[in-house]
């Protein structure tokens, strides 16, 4: 369990907030500690403890049971879309140690491992999901996509070399792209709908984004952090899903879910963040983002699920962040699976108003 102290610190760390929010949000949080009760088991847990939901909180727990029964025919607003971003232990991004393409495939992976038990935790649950595969890995386990396929997941696109969009020329991007879409197509003998980028890297300086993947043949994205994060992000986007225009045409844009917690836009949802808070406040914000008629974007990776994989050196704020709640991730999951009646990005598409986009 962590201290006060670990929380509020990984808490800033991982939002990566500006300074003057850092200390805002800060300042709310150990609000919250220090007016709640020390309870050894839990201190966390109660002094993050919220006020209770309001009606229309509790009126969307109450269709839960209804939206999970109704979920393969035909879904409400009130939906849970869960995906998996399929990468390995040493794709991580913005590191000094992290080894170029070019080794990659002499390191040892450990992709095949967890993402075999994450698609059989699935399949125990009778859920499919959003796969979003890294286009290299697709190339070396082709038969990876085949069995999440088989078992009725959703197969989308993660680009291949998991460069930062935000370090790439329009013209690198595309091919990026282009290249992962083409590999993963010719596995699956079909064509696939969605893409996000590594890193929820877009920013107001990669303008021909949208461009690009609408010229590749997408759909729709699920890239854009709506707040300030390590990677990127963009502030003020819209947290809603919504079709964007372009010179080649149209796609859906799925923002990835924010909420408001002390006063300030924050994420409970996936990785790093999903492992630090208590389940019990990723439920409620959960709740929340579905009682307000949007659909909460759960997201994982494989290695998240794995507590002893493989680490490269980091200095102490990325390993934290890298390493914080590991242990959990696992237990999260299944309760997280047992609360919401998670579906595909594609399933929510094919019964939502953006149907006709493809």
């Amino acid at each position: 369990m962590l201290s006060s102290g670990e929380f509020l610190y990984a808490a800033r760390a991982l939002c990566h907030l500006e300074r003057s929010e850092q200390r805002e949000c800060g300042r709310k949080i150990s609000d919250s500690f220090a007016s709640a009760k020390p309870v050894p088991d839990s201190g966390v847990r109660e002094a993050l403890r919220l006020p209770e939901p309001t009606g229309e909180i509790e009126a969307s727990t109450d269709s839960l049971d209804r939206t999970r029964q109704n979920a393969d025919a035909g879904l409400t607003r009130q939906a849970a879309i869960f995906s998996v971003d399929v990468e390995d232990w040493f794709h991580i991004l913005e590191l000094s140690e992290a080894p170029d393409l070019a080794h990659w495939e002499s390191l040892p992976s450990h992709v095949a491992k967890n993402f075999g038990e994450l698609l059989d935790l699935f399949s125990r649950y009778d859920v499919n999901v959003t796969c979003f595969f890294l286009g290299w890995i697709a190339q070396r386990f082709p038969e990876l996509v085949r069995d999440a396929a088989a078992r009725g997941h959703e197969i989308a696109s993660h680009g291949y070399s998991h460069t930062l969009c935000s370090e790439m020329t329009p013209d690198a991007f595309f091919e990026d792209i282009r290249r992962a879409k083409s590999i993963i197509e010719d596995i699956l003998g079909r064509s696939i709908r969605g893409y996000r980028a590594p890193g929820f890297s877009v920013t107001s300086k990669t303008p021909w984004f949208f461009d690009k993947l609408v010229q590749a043949g997408f759909t729709y994205d699920s890239s854009i952090f709506p707040m300030r994060r390590a990677h990127g992000g963009i502030r003020n986007f819209s947290c809603v899903p919504h079709v964007i225009k372009t010179r080649y045409g149209s796609l859906v844009e799925f923002p990835i879910s924010i909420t408001h917690a002390w006063g300030l836009p924050m994420y409970f949802f996936g990785g790093g963040y999903l492992r630090l808070f208590p389940y019990s406040l990723v439920r409620r914000m959960s709740r929340k983002v579905m009682a307000e008629g949007r659909p909460v974007i759960f997201y994982l990776h494989p290695r998240e699920i794995e507590p002893n994989h493989p680490r490269m050196r980091m200095n102490p704020l990325r390993r934290l962040k890298s390493s914080v709640g590991l242990r959990t991730t696992e237990s999260k999951l299944c309760r997280l699976l047992e609360d919401f009646p998670v579906t595909t990005f594609q399933n929510y598409l094919s019964t939502s108003p953006f149907a006709q986009l493809g």
